[in-house]
């Protein structure tokens, strides 16, 4: 699957579950750790975590398989690495807190837009 494809479906995989303030930052030039980061919060530490299994079981069914993931259970920071794409979802507090956005500042960036989603 190509990275830009799976971070697309990372994207809609937060959707489906009403993730917020989904973010999609292209990385490639500035960082050889990943191609792309997915950014979005969750309401709740549940939520959260319901998210992100979300998206561990969409990208399996497309025969991706997931290096690693960290925080599922606690829930306020979740972070799934999928080789060229990794995905943080977060708590807005915590996202807040350690404004990822802002540490890549300068790479591209596109936010997922919602229908009727409220800002």
């Amino acid at each position: 699957m190509q990275n830009d494809s799976l971070a697309q479906l990372a994207v809609s995989a937060l959707e489906d579950l009403k993730g917020t303030d989904i973010t999609t930052i292209d990385v490639r030039g500035k960082t050889s750790v990943t191609d792309f980061m997915v950014i979005a919060s969750g309401t709740s530490s549940r939520h959260v975590k319901s998210l992100a299994e979300n998206v561990l079981e969409k990208v399996k069914e497309q025969g991706v398989r997931p290096l690693g993931s960290e925080g599922l259970d606690g829930g306020e920071w979740a972070l799934l690495d999928l080789g060229d794409v990794v995905v943080h979802v977060m708590q807005v507090p915590t996202r807040q807190f350690y404004d990822l956005e802002r540490l890549w500042q300068g790479a591209e960036q596109s936010r997922a837009q919602h229908a009727g989603e409220q800002e």
